[in-house]
């Protein structure tokens, strides 16, 4: 074979082997790649309320363990009473001041709850909260007529309030998810 030949077939197999690989590359993008399509109006707002779920679980998620810590340290001022030393007292006013600023962001969640029209998950946001309030009306520093059950129990029922908010939440959630699909 002469070196003319040699050149030529080399340069058809060159083109033969490029036609192949775009012809591969065009069928992966157009086997993968879905075709745009203008999502729906439900699809774009159950989206929307997704993220709003998701946002609100967060919030929630702080303000459960804002007060959790403040739970802790309340009760254990309760049961020292006056040997409660000073730095842990000033660490109860710094989370008392971390779950103030969180129930600030509780009634965000709310009103962005009752933009998408959850009215009901609202109101269950809302009597967690009240909940919260009630527990840090009943137990405070000082305070040493309060019995251990009596404080398990407001904790008991804050408890309950959460995991019937997040119920709700989850089923919403779960909705949605199927809707956006």
């Amino acid at each position: 074979m002469d070196q003319a030949t040699f050149w030529s077939l080399l340069d058809t197999l060159a083109k033969i082997g490029m036609g192949a690989l775009l012809l591969a590359i065009g069928l992966w993008f157009a086997h993968y790649r879905k075709p745009s399509q203008p999502a729906s109006p439900e699809s774009i707002a159950a989206k929307r309320k997704l993220k709003i779920y998701e946002e609100v679980s967060r919030q929630m998620g702080n303000v459960s363990h804002s007060f959790a810590k403040y739970s802790a340290l309340v009760i254990e001022s309760v049961r020292f009473g006056a040997r409660w030393p000073q730095a842990r007292r000033a660490e109860l006013d710094n989370i008392n001041n971390e779950l103030v600023q969180e129930f600030r962001r509780m009634a965000d969640a709310e009103a962005n709850l009752l933009l998408i029209g959850e009215k009901g998950l609202e109101k269950n946001l809302r009597l967690y909260g009240a909940q919260i309030a009630l527990f840090r009306k009943q137990v405070y520093v000082g305070r040493r007529d309060i019995s251990n059950q009596e404080i398990a129990d407001l904790k008991q029922d804050i408890y309950k309030l959460r995991e019937q908010f997040y119920d709700v939440l989850s089923k919403k959630y779960d909705d949605n998810v199927r809707k956006s699909a």
